[in-house]
């Protein structure tokens, strides 16, 4: 593909500002930092994927460079959503001349919107794993005058110990842990912006250093990202004969695809709440809630054959939240209101011996959330090495180099 030269990429730059900044503030209230409006008109974006065209390049969406190899299911490297990164930049707080680490190179164009923010006097590194994404990454970089980007091929979990300690740190690929390498690479009081994924979801957290022992999130945005590689990712199970319905669960999760086999074609209980929202209304808190009061939280994904034929029907079939339990499943489901037009009715579906009693906690979840639409969740971060979670810590969810304590 070549870029069309028909259009004028400035006025399409503009214009992605324009809407970014505005979906934003419509969302969640973000009210985005002028520094990083100001760096995102400046650094063009269809530079980084020269092989894009332009409207692709300036659209609201994520820019596969790096396809899966034949058969695997996901993608080496991408240009993140516009949206994303400029939510993540602003949560970072970069400020002129800071030293800053990021994880996951990409094309280059996230280092080089942190090269704009810390100036001339800060410092920008970026690793990979992946020698092919550094490489290009480098090249992009260097077409754009953006040569004052250190750029690193290495496992991102090692950081880059030599150009340390860093003001801040962005993971720009979905981590399910916290390596000790980066508290150690950041300073007292730095920041580490990422997307961290707890329970089949993935939330942008900024965290600080808090207590000398843990890690504290003061924001949180919902967003999906390719995983990092070598750490210990999520399982997955189908749990009917034609491979149509898949669960998504954390390695510390007792999930038996076993017991589950078939459990969709036993007696189906649905409850209702009294929760309403209309069609644009997001539903990602009714998830936060349940990954913060209960441990048996997980992701359905359903086929859309399953959904028409009424074997799984979940609110969001790709991704919803779910609870398992044993020989038991219940899942979050949505309909129409009966007596609101326009609006639409939360509920759960539940199948198995306890059926029954996980739908009624996902109601329980359901009614929590609507008291509180607006809240947010808050979690921290444990590393192993530095202490553990107060034993009065309610969520716990264990990783292998940190625990994490999740409360709404």
């Amino acid at each position: 593909m070549s870029v069309n030269t028909d259009a004028d990429p400035a006025i399409l730059r503009n214009a992605m500002v324009d809407r970014l900044t505005t979906e934003l503030d419509t969302t969640s209230g973000l009210k985005l930092d002028p520094q990083v409006e100001a760096a995102m008109r400046q650094v063009e974006r269809h530079r980084y994927v020269p092989d894009f065209p332009l409207e692709t390049a300036y659209g609201d969406t994520a820019v596969i460079t790096h396809p899966s190899p034949e058969g695997a299911p996901l993608h080496l490297s991408c240009a993140s959503v516009p949206t994303v990164v400029a939510a993540m930049l602003h949560a970072l707080d970069v400020r002129p001349g800071q030293r800053i680490l990021e994880i996951g190179a990409g094309t280059g164009y996230n280092a080089a919107l942190l090269a704009t923010l810390t100036g001339p006097d800060g410092a920008v590194t970026t690793v990979d794993i992946n020698d092919d994404v550094t490489a290009n990454a480098r090249r992009n970089l260097d077409r754009n005058s953006s040569s004052n980007v250190r750029v690193f091929t290495r496992d991102g979990a090692h950081g880059a110990a030599e150009h340390a300690p860093y003001d801040r740190i962005i993971v720009t690929v979905g981590a399910s842990d916290i390596p000790l390498t980066w508290w150690q690479q950041l300073t007292d009081d730095g920041r580490l912006v990422l997307p961290l994924r707890w329970r089949a979801t993935t939330r942008a957290l900024a965290l600080t250093k808090t207590g000398g022992n843990r890690w504290t999130s003061s924001w949180d945005f919902l967003c999906g990202f390719v995983p990092m590689i070598g750490q210990p990712n999520e399982q997955t199970i189908t749990i009917d004969s034609d491979g149509l319905v898949k669960l998504h669960y954390d390695i510390d999760q007792a999930v038996d695809a076993q017991q589950l086999g078939g459990v969709l074609t036993s007696e189906r209980v649905e409850y209702w709440s009294d929760q309403t929202v209309h069609g644009e209304e997001p539903l990602d808190g009714v998830w936060q809630r349940l990954t913060s009061t209960d441990s048996r939280t997980v992701r359905i994904e359903a086929d859309l054959r399953a959904v028409s034929e009424g074997l799984c029907t979940p609110a969001i079939p790709v991704r919803s939240p779910a609870l398992v339990d044993g020989k038991s499943l219940a899942y979050f489901a949505i309909r129409r209101a009966p007596d609101q037009p326009g609006r639409w009715q939360l509920g759960a579906i539940g199948h198995g011996p306890l059926g029954a009693q996980l739908a009624a906690a996902i109601n329980d979840g359901i009614t929590a959330w609507g008291a509180q639409r607006a809240a947010g969740v808050q979690v921290q971060v444990y590393p192993r090495a530095l202490g553990q979670p107060p034993a009065e810590a309610a969520m716990l969810v264990p990783r292998p180099e940190t625990v994490l304590t999740v409360t709404m």
